[in-house]
């Protein structure tokens, strides 16, 4: 069956994204900075790493932008993102 919802599979937009691949994609970073030894940002039981980022991002503790040149493109290549935390 799947997880399909009664709006035909559409996911709600998360609150400050474009679109919800920009969402994964700043998870997936965010992710990876934490596999590399950063500290998370949040109180969590969680030890998924992807599963923290999105939590993060939820709690809007990381923040994230586009290049100039992105804003501008007709595709934006999301290799290209920002993924910035609030500082200390």
């Amino acid at each position: 069956m799947g997880s399909m919802g009664k709006d035909g599979g559409n996911m709600r937009l998360m609150d400050g994204f474009d679109s919800n691949y920009r969402f994964i994609i700043v998870a997936a970073r965010r992710a990876r900075q934490l596999q590399s030894g950063a500290p998370t940002l949040i109180d969590t039981s969680s030890r998924k790493p992807c599963r923290i980022a999105q939590d993060e991002i939820r709690a809007g503790k990381v923040h994230w932008e586009l290049t100039p040149e992105e804003k501008h493109a007709v595709i934006a290549d999301p290799v290209a993102l920002d993924v910035t935390l609030p500082e200390n």
